[in-house]
């Protein structure tokens, strides 16, 4: 007897050991990763400074070699990630089985039509609709995504009705690099005219006679938007006329309408500046006029309505203002505050209504929205009643509606519209998104905590998990991610696909990094330029806060971004590679200093004032300290998942191609390194909203196999 005891305790024993031992790691396959070959390319800089770029060939597009290689990497992943086959199938088939395949949009009214588009069951591209008069009425289809969709790896559509809802802009991508060729359909007969205007930039107005339309035009090597042409339904788009030419090559140009419905808006920006012209909209040979020059850190935004020009500006307001100017007057001496700067609050944007002007602010990284009465001033704001979300004023394209129209959404709360009545202040849900797949908002919690940043600056961070999950005791894995750039606020928004992984546990936090404006416009000044590397600090920062306070697993944690926020992925994997159990980088721009020198590669000039002009030596030198590709080094990275397309227009594949090939010729680890290229994609990749869970299926795999 006593020995059977015995026996059972050291049983038990060897149980409760194996238990507390590290899952059994995946056994990969044992094969050769492809390695780009090396061929040296010197590159002088004009501050004299001599890099060596051994992988400078894979820029080269067109060349068999380049195509080859970045086939063989896409060989490699998936034979390195066969075996998550399974699950990546599951998962692609809960994030499809959340989505209402046969849904619609909330119609919005212009007119005596109702516009809107839906999904049909099994296809990925909308149908643009319209009805008459009343909703009861029957459906006229103005594009159907599907059919136009047809025989492309990539398609993207826009519907635009003429003024007078006779005709149709049937706007349309099959590439991926965001040339649009603009078609129209007469909505009597049904039938498309002749006229086609390709390699436009899908920017356009149209004019009231609805005889006239104004569209953009990118220049084709760097994709900078330099001209706008005015076109006439029915002749040769060979002989359109050339309205406005934007000659600075640090601006890119774009087109709009006032609300007044009386000038075109021709606005010309950098990440740093803007400059407003308009003209009469109806008058096409009429002649543009500025509403207030160029100035260097000065961005002003304009819209007309009853006589006077409405400008959103940054001009003596760190944190913007709005103002109002006469029709007769608009320059900046002559500009009257209605809303001046505010030190605590952050005014993102402004719609003006017949009764009341509605402004979308942030306080504290929250969005708040106020309708503010003309003549008596009174104020109402719009309740949202929860710690973290996403809320802006939505589309409301007539100045006479009796209600305000806005979006919102939490990390707990699907997509929602509501219209809020001006008079009543009654808040009317029109739509929540519908979730399927048995989901309950209330199996799941959002908190928004404050990290502390290396200088003492308090950084937000947005998390949600699943409450019957989580376990604040350090041993959740963790996903983090942020942008960090632009002054692009990255707000606490709602994901279906993101619930397959907190119902396996995960924690998503979403860093409000400096680089954003969630707090306001110094937030934005203080991670750009000169203080870029504030923006990769407080990532890491953030990072270190949910360890020390665990919401994250310290061998659990994960990082993700893409585009700008694929730079910032670059830049942590070199400077705390350690932090780190996987790291995914989408479409990134990591290759910094050969990009911002080479004046020829799309986006680049007017991005200096982003990143910082290459010709000047201490930005110069700024840069490279920090460039992703400049800094890697031979030592241990992190498991790593790399996305590109090879259509990029804004990040060109190349940077993510060289990048991982440099990795892989100096990385000391046994880590996973992957990179996949999406053949017939640009920089959202995949098209279609089924296409993209596969990418989605592939990263929640990555992450999910590196944690058993």
């Amino acid at each position: 007897m006593k020995n059977t005891v015995s026996f059972l305790a050291l049983l038990l024993a060897i149980i409760l050991f194996s238990c507390q031992q590290e899952p059994k790691k995946t056994a990969y396959p044992q094969v050769a990763a492809p390695m780009a070959a090396v061929r040296p390319h010197e590159i002088i800089s004009k501050q004299g400074d001599k890099r060596i770029d051994n992988y400078f060939w894979l820029r080269h597009r067109e060349d068999s070699a380049v195509v080859n290689y970045l086939k063989q990497e896409n060989t490699y992943l998936d034979t390195m990630m066969a075996h998550t086959k399974g699950i990546q199938e599951t998962l692609f088939q809960e994030m499809k089985g959340r989505i209402k395949e046969k849904d619609e949009s909330v119609p919005y009214k212009l007119d005596n039509y109702f516009y809107y588009s839906r999904f049909e069951e099994g296809g990925e591209y909308p149908i643009f609709c319209r009805k008459k008069e009343s909703l009861e009425n029957p459906e006229e289809v103005l594009a159907n995504g599907n059919e136009l969709g047809k025989g492309h790896g990539y398609f993207s559509l826009d519907v635009s009705p003429s003024p007078n809802h006779a005709i149709a802009v049937i706007a349309v991508d099959t590439v991926g690099r965001r040339f649009y060729t603009l078609r129209f359909k007469d909505l009597l007969s049904g039938n498309m005219l002749a006229d086609k205007i390709p390699g436009t930039a899908g920017n356009y107005e149209w004019a009231n006679n609805s005889k006239t339309i104004f569209y953009v035009v990118q220049d084709p090597s760097t994709l900078r938007a330099d001209k706008v042409f005015r076109h006439e339904l029915g002749t040769d788009p060979v002989k359109d006329v050339l309205v406005f030419e934007e000659k600075d090559e640090t601006l890119s140009c774009g087109v709009s309408k006032s609300r007044s419905k009386k000038f075109l808006l021709i606005s010309s920006d950098r990440t740093d500046a803007s400059i407003t012209r308009y003209m009469d909209i109806d008058k096409p040979t009429s002649k543009i006029a500025v509403i207030e020059p160029l100035k260097e850190n000065v961005q002003y935004n304009v819209d007309h309505f009853n006589g006077k020009f409405y400008i959103r500006t940054n001009a003596d307001a760190t944190n913007y203002r709005l103002v109002e100017a006469s029709e007769a007057t608009p320059a900046k001496e002559n500009w009257e505050d209605i809303i001046p700067n505010r030190e605590d609050t952050f005014l993102e944007n402004f719609e003006l209504f017949n009764t009341c002007l509605a402004v979308q602010e942030t306080f504290e990284g929250l969005a708040t929205i106020r309708l503010i009465t003309w003549g008596d001033g009174k104020e109402t704001k719009v309740d949202f009643g929860e710690p973290a979300y996403l809320a802006s004023i939505g589309y409301n394209p007539e100045a006479s509606s009796t209600s305000l129209r806005y979006n919102y959404q939490s990390m707990t709360t699907p997509p929602s519209q509501y219209d809020f009545d001006i008079a009543t202040h009654e808040k009317k849900l029109l739509k929540e998104r519908e979730v399927l797949g048995g989901f309950d908002r209330t199996q799941y919690q959002t908190e928004r905590v404050m990290a502390p940043a290396r200088d003492g600056v308090k950084v937000p961070i947005s998390l949600v998990y699943r409450k019957d999950k989580f376990k604040k005791d350090g041993t959740n894995p963790c996903l983090q991610y942020a942008y960090g750039s632009y002054g692009a606020s990255m707000s606490a928004s709602f994901s279906s696909s993101r619930l397959s992984l907190l119902d396996r546990g995960f924690v998503y936090a979403i860093a409000h990094i400096r680089g954003g404006q969630e707090m306001g416009g110094k937030w934005y000044e203080d991670g750009k330029m000169m203080k870029k590397k504030n923006t990769f600090n407080d990532f890491i920062d953030c990072s270190e806060f949910l360890v020390k306070e665990k919401y994250a697993a310290k061998q659990k944690l994960f990082a993700n971004g893409g585009s700008a926020g694929g730079l910032l992925m670059g830049a942590i994997t070199n400077m705390r590679p350690d932090l780190y159990k996987g790291i995914i980088a989408n479409v990134p721009f990591v290759d910094v200093i050969s990009t911002m020198e080479d004046e020829s590669i799309p986006l680049t000039t007017f991005e200096w004032k982003e990143w910082g002009n290459p010709n000047i030596k201490e930005e110069y030198d700024y840069m490279l300290s920090y460039s992703p590709y400049d800094n890697v080094e031979k030592k241990e990275y992190p498991n790593l998942l790399v996305t590109t397309g090879l259509h990029d227009s804004q990040v060109q594949y190349w940077e993510p191609a060289k990048w991982v090939a440099k990795l892989r010729a100096n990385k000391t680890d046994k880590n996973l390194l992957l990179l996949k290229t999406e053949m017939e994609a640009g920089h959202g990749g995949a098209s279609g909203r089924f296409k993209a869970l596969h990418q989605t299926a592939l990263t929640y795999a990555f992450v999910l196999d590196l944690i058993n």
